[in-house]
């Protein structure tokens, strides 16, 4: 008794001098290893009568119970005050000038679109979407494109292979299916803008597989093309943020618009550059014309009732022929050397009050 209450204080006491991780171990070992004292004295309760056992056995664990505690209670604080200290040596000083320039930048495109939702938003347009893998009923038939149409041939076209079953599915090739789609699902007078992402088997400067376009449609009663002429001039005019764009619209042929015009815009040549705005020349820009009345039907809407125009035009381009690039593929190559000098700042955000332009 009096020695295991002696071997108890003196195992406490020292716990408590413990100063460091490794003194204390080296306590732990001396009380509860192998060759501990504690241990030492577990070892005996075999070798005791049922009496003894019953007598000593509950002194001799709970001496082992106060050591193990007493053990896990130091090294706590231990710990906490090695993490303290880590801290205090550790701290940062937020006083200390800092390089805070952004790496990063808003990407051309990415800039554009927001220009042209900006522009087009101010005109009553909403902007509406679709997914980028679309049935061939919404993106050749529904437009008026039959199966022998050279659109849906597989050297321009990206299919997907087909499910059992079902027709095999492609990544769009416009964004006209959107048109489709919101046809179909608003009742008009319909106003809106499909901007996205296309995707057609191309690569040069001028074009890529994965290229943006933003579409126009206008669904109402008494639609003319002096209203399409309007929307583009006005339109070209925010933009470019120049009154002298001038627009020739030449007759084309789309097979979802009736009639159909190539849209021209004229340019002027500044420094051997060609500049939109003035006349010199004409720069042949996007495509346009009055919604087909078989499209319009299509969507379940009456052509007699209803007419439209619509109109699209190539993102990137846009982006290039304003900000001066002359090459479509940069655009998609992660050169952070690129994206640094024709990149946009985060606060260049683009409003009509102050020029839609960065």
């Amino acid at each position: 008794m009096t020695d295991l209450d002696q071997m108890k204080t003196d195992l406490l006491a020292a716990i408590d001098a413990a100063a460091t991780l490794d003194a204390l171990e080296a306590v732990r070992v001396q009380g509860l290893g192998k060759q501990g004292s504690v241990t030492a004295l577990l070892k005996t309760l075999g070798g005791m009568s049922p009496d003894e056992r019953q007598v000593q056995g509950p002194r001799i664990q709970g001496l082992r119970e106060a050591v193990t505690t007493a053990i896990a209670t130091r090294k706590a604080a231990l710990d906490r005050a090695e993490l303290d200290a880590r801290l205090a040596s550790e701290t940062l000083d937020m006083t200390l000038p800092a390089d805070a320039a952004p790496h990063g930048s808003v990407h051309p495109v990415s800039q554009v679109m927001d220009e042209l939702a900006e522009i087009f938003a101010d005109l009553g347009f909403a902007v509406a979407t679709g997914p980028e893998i679309e049935d061939q009923w919404h993106n050749f038939t529904a437009l008026n494109m039959p199966e022998s149409h050279p659109a849906r041939a597989m050297h321009d076209t990206f299919y997907l292979n087909a499910v059992e079953g079902e027709e095999a599915k492609v990544l769009r090739t416009h964004t006209s299916p959107v048109q489709i789609r919101t046809m179909m699902s608003q009742e008009p007078p319909i106003r809106i803008i499909a901007p996205g992402r296309v995707y057609r088997s191309d690569w040069d400067a001028t074009h890529t597989p994965m290229f943006h376009q933003i579409e126009g449609l206008v669904i109402d009663k008494g639609i003319t093309l002096g209203h399409l002429k309007w929307t583009l001039e006005t339109f070209l005019k925010a933009f470019f943020e120049r009154d002298d764009i001038v627009l020739r619209l030449r007759p084309s042929y789309f097979p979802f618009t009736e009639p159909s015009a190539e849209v021209d815009v004229g340019y002027t040549t500044v420094k051997g550059r060609r500049t939109l705005g003035g006349s010199e020349g004409w720069m042949e820009l996007l495509g346009s014309g009055m919604v087909h009345p078989k499209v319009i039907e299509a969507c379940g809407l009456d052509p007699k009732e209803w007419q439209g125009f619509a109109f699209g035009v190539g993102v990137d381009r846009l982006a290039m022929l304003k900000y001066g690039m002359d090459d479509l593929r940069p655009f998609f190559e992660g050169d952070a050397r690129w994206l640094k000098h024709y990149g946009f700042s985060a606060l260049d955000v683009p409003t009509l009050s102050q020029g839609v332009g960065a």
